[in-house]
């Protein structure tokens, strides 16, 4: 078992910054197009996590992470999971990381370049873990830096810093540590 860790662009964060599309962190998590060297390489078992984008002057925190159940083409995912289809929310925000039509072709909200590598290697997950309340988000922003440090044995004084421009591998006891801080964080009063 391994895990991926990385951040997400700048500019997205759930509460402070632009909705995050993909990964979907709810309850049947996935990742659909983004990362697709990620998904390329995790098989069912391992590990995905991932960090809040850039905001200046707003911490950036790990908004949580799920277990790889299976793998899937983006024309499965389609069929199986329409809630996941790209669309655009009321406020113009880009929702759902299955960026295919009914036929295969490139959705014409995907602005993606190297269509046909981003379709290929869908994950859908399970086990999800996600920092949602306000209370649980604070704790994680606050806490983010230091448990990055501690678990990945790196300093740094941005995630950037610790986990890198292009994220990171884990091994299993950096994934039993990470879920076990975020289940800390969601569990505590």
């Amino acid at each position: 078992m391994i895990g991926k860790l990385f951040i997400t662009r700048e500019g997205y964060d759930p509460q402070r910054g632009r909705h995050v599309k993909d990964p979907y962190l709810g309850d049947v998590p996935s990742i659909g197009a983004c990362r697709p060297d990620f998904r390329k390489k995790l098989q069912a078992g391992d590990h995905l996590f991932v960090i809040s984008g850039r905001i200046r002057g707003v911490n950036q925190y790990v908004m949580g992470g799920f277990e790889v159940a299976e793998k899937t083409t983006a024309l499965e995912a389609y069929r199986a999971f329409p809630e996941q289809r790209l669309r655009q929310l009321p406020d113009g925000q880009l929702t759902g990381n299955i960026i295919i039509g009914a036929r295969g072709e490139q959705h014409q909200l995907d602005d993606h370049k190297n269509f046909q590598k981003r379709i290929q290697n869908y994950i859908v997950g399970r086990n999800p873990i996600a920092l949602s309340s306000d209370e649980e988000i604070a704790r994680g922003r606050s806490q983010t830096m230091d448990a990055l440090q501690e678990i990945l044995r790196k300093s740094g004084e941005r995630p950037i810093d610790v986990v890198g421009r292009f994220g990171t591998q884990l091994d299993e006891q950096q994934v039993h540590d990470l879920r076990a801080w975020l289940m800390r964080l969601k569990t505590a009063q």
